[in-house]
């Protein structure tokens, strides 16, 4: 389920327009001061970047729409993805049009009756449904942390119960207790405990912050201990700095067991994984797993600074790199280079981003299409963090710029 790849696809807008949009998110490189409504509630800032995401992949429905293959399909991470950006945007309609799309047609209607499946599209009946019924936890969680912060911010506490309801699903479905380790988190509800004993897992679905927001929601669960184990992994994994997309864990006996290569995907770094690196600078320097984490994929550093821009692609066991990393790439990296106290690297990759991005919305304009959907999200995240318009707390909850200006009445 090799679900990560930058996407093309098509929809016109006016050159005009987009070249309007292009100088602007070029000018908006630092944060912007925000304003309050005058009705008495918070609203950020003009967040270019966002209103090029919703404008070109969030359809009037809440439906994130990737239009670059024939399936014109839409996954369960664009809709969590969305709905975490709409949050830092502070647009309540969009967050909930993307909530309720993804109840409706992903979770059956109802999301405390199953997980959401991951990917849905034009079936070859000419029919639009769901088109795996496969989870991923990774959507899945992002899901729960949107909706817990929305819910304590917008005052919904049907925010709150179908985050706690989704919660304990992914609890009793997409957490295993592996022996010698115990509790993980697996890539999706099923297809990744193999019968020799063998566990399939991904570094990238497993942000630190979030991990400890929902250890915050569930005290009962299993958050902290994935969280610990999560490190452990990288530690493991990683031994020349590098992160694999996926990593494998064998068990040996009922009670131990040690990670090993995947042994469908290798030892491949690339798409999935340029996101740990990115987690790994966004989470808090007091968090006691922060450092270690940092510390244990401090490869990308060298490799990005000996060329000015990140690998495509690395061989994590060799540290071999090949190809250059796209814009999405380098605006991922400027949290984690921020972290690593290496303000230059942070500046160039921030750079290369922005005018890369500026290069591809003209493109996609002129070509009457989508820009690319992965590097777009990693730019909203990256940059967007970059430009503080959210930070993570100790505990995971976010801090939003838009938040300054709140009257006492509407703080948490």
């Amino acid at each position: 389920m090799n679900r990560h790849r930058p996407f093309r696809t098509r929809r016109l807008h006016g050159w005009r327009r987009m070249l309007g949009m292009t100088a602007l998110l070029l000018a908006c490189a630092q944060p912007a001061p925000v304003s309050a409504q005058a009705a008495g509630g918070c609203q950020a800032s003009p967040w270019p970047l966002w209103e090029v995401f919703e404008r070109h992949f969030v359809q009037a429905d809440g439906r994130v729409l990737d239009a670059s293959t024939a399936r014109q399909h839409s996954s369960s991470e664009g809709q969590s993805y969305g709905m975490f950006f709409a949050l830092v945007a502070g647009n309540r309609e969009a967050f909930d049009k993307m909530w309720r799309w993804s109840v409706d047609n992903l979770a059956g209607g109802n999301i405390a009756d199953r997980l959401p499946a991951w990917y849905w599209g034009l079936a070859d009946d000419g029919k639009w449904r769901v088109l795996d019924e496969n989870s991923a936890s990774d959507a899945d969680l992002w899901f729960v942390y949107a909706l817990l912060e929305a819910a304590d911010r917008w005052r919904r506490p049907d925010y709150r119960r179908d985050a706690l309801a989704l919660l304990a699903r992914i609890e009793a479905e997409e957490v295993a207790e592996l022996p010698g380790l115990g509790s993980m988190l697996l890539p999706g509800r099923s297809h990744f405990v193999q019968a020799d004993h063998l566990w399939q897992l991904n570094p990238s679905y497993q942000p630190l912050p979030v991990l400890r927001r929902l250890a915050q929601a569930s005290p009962q669960g299993p958050w902290n201990r994935i969280a610990d184990n999560s490190a452990a992994m990288l530690r493991a994994t990683s031994p020349k700095g590098y992160v694999a997309d996926w990593v494998a864990y064998r068990g040996a006996s009922p009670s131990s067991g040690l990670f090993v290569a995947d042994p469908a995907k290798g030892d491949l770094g690339s798409y999935d994984a340029i996101r740990t690196y990115m987690w790994a600078g966004m989470a808090p320097a007091a968090d006691p797993l922060a450092g270690p984490m940092l510390a244990a994929v401090g490869g990308m550093a060298g490799a990005t600074a000996s060329t000015g821009a990140p690998p495509e692609k690395i061989k994590v066991s060799s540290g071999r790199t090949e190809g250059t990393g796209p814009f999405g790439f380098s605006a991922a990296l400027v949290p984690y280079f921020t972290a690593r106290n290496q303000p230059w690297l942070a500046d160039m990759q921030r750079r290369r981003a922005q005018a890369m991005l500026a290069d591809q919305l003209q493109t996609a304009s002129a070509q009457g299409r989508q820009p690319p959907y992965y590097d777009v999200v990693l730019s909203l995240f990256g940059l967007g963090w970059a430009d503080e318009r959210y930070r993570f707390s100790n505990n995971g909850q976010m801090q939003l710029s838009w938040e300054k200006t709140c009257p006492p009445a509407n703080a948490r």
